[in-house]
């Protein structure tokens, strides 16, 4: 079972960046399809960005595409996401999600993964 930690949240003014990593321990991520979730305070839980097996083909909710990264390196067992231009809106904690192969696809359902982080709190200040 593979387990996954999340890092790198924290408290930054708008307009900042942060990065926050995804690692994982356990078998390989390789052949899993990953993406980062996140849920503000008293609202729904939301997909944030995929990414597939390989890394080839990545997609963004339309609130965060343009300003958002999302990578991997399966080498190190790691997911990333490069976060730009941080606003209010992007308050919540951020969760790191990995599921089953989808080859060129990603998943943009929470029900698709199987496995969740704990969580990162990101907040932004204006």
């Amino acid at each position: 079972q593979v387990r996954l930690v999340e890092s790198g949240g924290g408290l930054v003014q708008a307009g900042d960046s942060l990065r926050l990593s995804c690692a994982a321990s356990g078998p390989s991520i390789r052949g899993k399809t990953m993406a980062w979730f996140r849920q503000a305070a008293g609202k729904e839980r939301e997909f944030v960005a995929g990414i597939n097996w390989s890394g080839s083909s990545t997609g963004y909710a339309d609130s965060v595409k343009g300003r958002f990264t999302i990578s991997r390196d399966n080498a190190m067992n790691t997911m990333f996401l490069q976060m730009n231009s941080l606003n209010p809106r992007d308050t919540a904690v951020y969760y790191c999600v990995a599921g089953p192969y989808a080859g060129s696809r990603y998943y943009t359902t929470d029900y698709e993964y199987d496995t969740w982080g704990q969580g990162t709190q990101v907040t932004v200040s204006s």
